[in-house]
């Protein structure tokens, strides 16, 4: 297993992180075998878990917190904060009331008295970042949390929040956590570059994205649906997985010719996927989320891959840099883009 340092913080992180997305109902309900599974991953050198409170309604932070009992300390834990965990309109977001609410409810579902990163999910609009960035401020200092991040910002909110912290004395993001895959590749255009010029870590998820790159998304598959457009109930929705919708007709044909590739290269289409995005010299660690044993060891086989550039050629003549194939498939869209009447003048009578 590969480690490297996340960001400028001197913390060394395994280049593969295990993602808990998949422990509790929403993929696997047995917690004796998530726990195993979690245990395998951190035997095989695997040393940082992600989750978030979301994730199973806090489910996963209670089977990771039992997963790492009594090794708490070989552990770099990291969790979220922001997505709606109660239908009170107070329930979610990155204002201080929650945030501070939130981590505490964490702490007590994983079973430990500190947070190694604590990141914001998404962008919180309602929200300034200056009060986002003293809530977190305040938790460093009070021992509850070590570092603090975001996940699925835009490169300007990344600018934005290092230069509020700078200007009003705040802990800062060490790192950011984008979508990053051999068929999402918007990230290389602007957020990898923003956050190598700050010095932060990159935790990439869904670099299998969303199952695609699994190796059973293939023309000649019989029924290549997803586990997650079954069971999650956000995000994996049909605008990722309808194969009549042109974008996704192009992924399909993209993971076709990858899948090719990677034979040639001896290599399964998952070590390929995730040998490609720990390539990145902006990225840290590559999140892997296993819903079974047999995924984890998948997954794991890739840890000490290096591509070669010629292969790294050849996928750029397919999915060319800074491209992200489906347009949805970037996780955020700022409210500017996503509401036309915020993007139009007004026309004036």
């Amino acid at each position: 297993m590969q480690y490297r340092t996340l960001g400028s913080t001197g913390v060394q992180v395994s280049s593969l992180c295990l993602g808990a997305m998949m422990f509790g109902k929403w993929g696997n309900p047995d917690h004796d075998e998530s726990i195993g599974i979690i245990r395998t991953a951190l035997d095989a050198g695997v040393n940082i878990i992600d989750t978030a409170d979301l994730y199973s309604g806090g489910e996963s932070e209670v089977i990771v917190g039992k997963a790492i009992a009594g090794r708490r300390d070989d552990v770099v834990l990291a969790t979220k904060v922001s997505s709606p965990m109660g239908p009170g309109p107070n329930e979610r977001g990155a204002s201080r009331r929650w945030i501070v609410r939130a981590c505490e409810q964490s702490l007590r579902r994983l079973g430990t008295d500190h947070i190694d990163l604590y990141q914001v999910h998404r962008p919180d609009p309602a929200t300034d970042l200056d009060e986002t960035l003293g809530a977190l401020s305040d938790l460093v200092r009070t021992g509850k949390i070590r570092y603090a991040g975001s996940s699925t910002f835009t490169p300007s909110a990344i600018v934005q929040a290092q230069w509020t912290a700078e200007r009003r004395q705040r802990e800062r993001f060490v790192c950011e956590q984008p979508p990053y895959s051999l068929l999402v590749r918007g990230v290389e255009a602007d957020v990898l570059p923003t956050c190598e010029a700050y010095r932060m870590g990159v935790i990439a998820w869904s670099p299998l994205a969303g199952g695609w790159l699994s190796g059973r998304w293939r023309r000649d598959a019989a029924d290549p649906s997803s586990h997650r457009t079954r069971t999650m109930p956000f995000r994996h929705t049909s605008a990722h997985y309808d194969l009549s919708i042109p974008a996704n007709q192009a992924k399909l044909d993209a993971t076709t010719e990858l899948s090719g590739i990677a034979d040639e290269a001896g290599l399964t289409l998952i070590q390929l996927a995730l040998a490609f995005v720990t390539t990145h010299p902006a990225v840290s660690a590559a999140i892997i989320g296993p819903r079974t044993a047999e995924h984890l060891h998948d997954q794991l086989s890739a840890a000490d891959i290096v591509l070669e550039p010629a292969v790294l050629d050849r996928i750029d003549s397919i999915v060319a840099p800074g491209t992200d194939l489906n347009p949805d498939d970037a996780g955020y869209s700022a409210a500017v883009l996503a509401d036309p009447k915020r993007r139009r003048r007004a026309v004036v009578q």
